[in-house]
């Protein structure tokens, strides 16, 4: 079964990486975020992936056809072009299709260009953007989304505070909480599986956008279930985002990259 990478667009928010690169090839300790989210599916048996590109599309191509020797030790002899990996990187069985669909395609319509080509004959199909971090169980996500079998799966989050809470009585703080969650509230959490039905909801015109008309139609049929996770995620949309994950990295806090 495929998962669908939302790779094309600009990260005009976290502008400081992307004026230089796709915001997926932004890096988050030695990888860039989409070898991360790529490694999280990996761990619960996702091995296929399609890669729906545009802005800078070059720079995700080379990566991957140049993956061992940028994670290896190597040499190169450049009068055979040969090159000989000394240290590898342990085995990683992905298999990877890199759409271009697109410099200014929406999010719905990159699903549906690369769909049309790449699906095949597979009854269900994973969607995710390239900028989202979870330590949620994805086969426990998949297994809900058959047995409910409804068209689609949203995963949904508790979402994060960025301002602390007050608990105000007149001019008086009664209480005070550091950035909590809202823990009855759900958003969009960006990991999804649908049925291949839910194809005839997107559009390949470009200004069809996945969270808009196609979602919006899906819940009105009854067709959408949610998947509530309230452990970790995370999403890097801005400069302060990426630091907060490199910091994790660094102190060796990855949950997205622990199979639970």
């Amino acid at each position: 079964m495929p998962i669908f990478v939302l790779c094309g667009g600009m990260g005009t928010r976290l502008r400081e990486e992307t004026e230089f690169r796709p915001k997926p090839m932004v890096t988050i300790g030695k990888h860039p975020i989409l070898w991360h989210i790529l490694r999280s599916y990996s761990r619960y048996g996702f091995k296929r992936f399609i890669l729906c590109l545009g802005y800078k599309s070059e720079m995700i191509k080379s990566y991957f056809h140049n993956f061992f020797s940028l994670n290896s030790d190597c040499t190169i002899n450049l009068l055979n072009n040969r090159t000989i990996i000394h240290e590898s990187i342990e085995p990683i069985d992905w298999e990877i299709t890199m759409a271009y669909t697109g410099e200014k395609s929406m999010t719905g319509s990159r699903i549906a260009q690369a769909a049309k080509k790449y699906l095949g004959e597979s009854e269900h199909f994973g969607v995710t953007y390239g900028d989202g971090l979870t330590d949620v169980n994805l086969a426990d996500e998949f297994q809900f989304h058959l047995k409910h079998q409804k068209i689609g799966t949203i995963l949904g989050v508790n979402p994060p505070s960025r301002f602390g809470e007050l608990e105000v009585t007149g001019d008086q703080v009664m209480s005070f909480r550091e950035k909590p969650d809202f823990e009855d509230e759900w958003i969009n959490g960006g990991y999804f599986f649908f049925r291949k039905h839910f194809l005839t909801y997107l559009s390949e015109d470009e200004n069809c956008v996945l969270e808009r008309a196609p979602l919006f139609n899906l819940a009105k049929d009854g067709q959408l279930m949610v998947y509530k996770h309230k452990g970790f995620w995370a999403c890097m949309d801005t400069q302060r985002d990426r630091d907060t994950l490199v910091k994790m990295v660094e102190d060796g806090n990855t949950p997205w990259l622990t199979k639970k």
